[in-house]
């Protein structure tokens, strides 16, 4: 009887008590609570009020992260930081970002994209590392990578034909970029902290080609797997030259556009039988040596077995040895003899390259894959 009494009273008699005790108590307890008690009407209702000076938290918050890209717990801790002062928050953003970069440099980054620059006598082609092909889809890193490959034709090295370069080479280097999250001039080495800052993975510039050709005749270039032109995940590049100077070079660049993606599938790895190394041959005499052994026959039938798989070998990683892929019935050197009839002029392969994403990188997961398949993981 006496609590319902009680919970009759009007909340305004309940809350001036309370006041009344909290002044016997301490005199800012007394403030705090009629701060609280200001905030109540007579009429007992109760009634929530916000501060005009509060900024629009999510408006700006959703505005940084457009800017920057960068995760949204990040974004918030910078604009909290900085008093939700939109400008001082993306500075601060960019420091912490930095800083995470350095922590992930260390992690193994082998997904990403090759990107191509090209022109009549010259092509380039980059390859920019991460570690999942989530980031590898992400605009500014697409960008980030199209604008090295456009710088490094910019470059000139006379008398390279093919001149592969490491990090090293251009990290000191300026590049002018042009988006709305990644602009003015920088060093490539800063450019691709900034984009490891935004996308929150360890991004790498692992390697690039440049290839020309010094005579009468083209580059040509093939990519696969591509989000956009000029960028994919596997590449083919090479120079085809003609010994006349006025032969025709639209029959070149139809063949060597082909035989690029050719390069690109059949992944040969010389040019001519007498360029394959004397160490390959002689591993590959062994290995085939061991095989013709086992069959039993005289050694004379054996040395006839091992010349004639020899010759499928040529025929497996030498490029002009090759079965072309457009036609299974000719050879890229019986290709190139139809060529050089065409244009009236003996038509030749100067260099060729194939590259891959990630090639040569052991990532984590097949680190983890090779664990498993020795049976050494304990559970």
């Amino acid at each position: 009887m006496a609590w319902g009494q009680v919970a009759r009273r009007p909340i305004a008699t309940l809350l001036s008590r309370a006041q009344q005790q909290a002044a016997q108590l301490s005199p800012s307890a007394t403030s705090q609570t009629h701060l609280l008690g200001n905030h109540f009407p007579q009429n007992g209702m109760l009634h929530r009020r916000f501060s005009s000076e509060v900024p629009d938290q999510m408006g700006l918050i959703k505005q940084l992260r457009e800017r920057t890209s960068a995760p949204i717990k990040d974004v918030k801790a910078s604009l909290v930081s900085c008093n939700w002062d939109i400008e001082e928050a993306q500075k601060d953003l960019r420091k912490r970002g930095v800083i995470l970069a350095a922590k992930k440099s260390s992690r193994t980054a082998a997904e990403g994209l090759l990107a191509m620059a090209q022109d009549e006598k010259r092509a380039a082609v980059v390859e920019l590392n991460c570690e999942t092909d989530f980031v590898a889809r992400n605009e500014v890193f697409q960008y980030l990578a199209s604008s090295l490959a456009k710088m490094v034709l910019s470059v000139q090295e006379p008398g390279k034909l093919v001149f592969p370069f490491a990090p090293a080479y251009l990290e000191n280097m300026s590049i002018n970029l042009d988006h709305p999250k990644l602009s003015g001039e920088t060093t490539v080495r800063d450019a691709v902290t900034e984009v490891a800052a935004m996308v929150g993975e360890n991004v790498k510039l692992r390697r690039g080609f440049m290839f020309s050709t010094a005579g009468h005749g083209v580059v040509s270039s093939y990519l696969h797997n591509c989000p956009q032109p000029g960028l994919g995940r596997m590449a083919g590049l090479v120079t085809l030259e003609a010994e006349d100077s006025s032969a025709p070079l639209d029959a070149l660049k139809r063949v060597g556009s082909s035989i690029a993606m050719h390069i690109v599938a059949q992944k040969p790895l010389f040019l001519s039988k007498d360029l394959v190394s004397a160490a390959a041959l002689e591993n590959e005499r062994d290995v085939l040596r061991t095989q013709a052994e086992k069959s039993g026959k005289p050694p004379m039938a054996m040395e006839k077995m091992v010349e004639g798989r020899l010759r499928k070998y040529f025929e497996e990683v030498v490029l002009l040895e090759q079965k072309y892929i457009v036609n299974d019935s000719t050879n890229i050197k019986t290709l190139l003899n139809d060529l050089s009839k065409e244009v009236g002029s003996k038509v030749t392969i100067g260099n060729f390259v194939r590259m891959e994403v990630g090639e040569g990188i052991e990532s984590s997961s097949s680190v983890l894959a090779h664990i498993l398949r020795a049976g050494v993981v304990s559970y």
